[in-house]
């Protein structure tokens, strides 16, 4: 329950910030909250890093649990290879040729792909392809 009224909390936050900057009615949208979400994932899993290293497996337990929870709000994680081909399919639609063009494919993976890619892991991948 703590973890759920964590993500609540959050989310009522980033919606009345939304409101407040762009005058907008309908608040955050669903991009924002899963960005919200992924975010929270990460701060999670450097924290488990850290105790980890200080020794603190009950801390790094807790923070694993939570983002077991967390995920279940999250679309599922394309794997290596349907990111790649993610990738392709994009590189090909927006006929992107070279590392100029990396930043449009980033751009579009973010759009079609938001809360299904590690951007991280997607940017090496990318860098290559179109070096290459």
């Amino acid at each position: 329950m703590a973890t759920i009224r964590l993500m609540i909390a959050a989310m009522k936050d980033r919606d009345i910030a939304a409101r407040g900057q762009g005058g907008t009615a309908e608040g955050i949208s669903d991009k924002d909250i899963l960005g919200m979400l992924q975010s929270m994932v990460k701060q999670r899993q450097e924290s488990i890093k850290t105790y980890r290293e200080a020794a603190r497996n009950d801390l790094a337990d807790r923070e694993e649990a939570e983002i077991s929870i967390i995920q279940r709000f999250l679309p599922r994680a394309l794997d290596g290879y349907e990111t790649c081909e993610a990738i392709n399919t994009i590189i090909a639609d927006i006929g992107a040729a070279d590392i100029k063009d990396m930043g449009k494919v980033m751009a579009e993976l973010k759009i079609r792909y938001a809360g299904q890619i590690d951007m991280a892991k997607a940017g090496g991948i990318v860098r290559e392809k179109l070096a290459g």
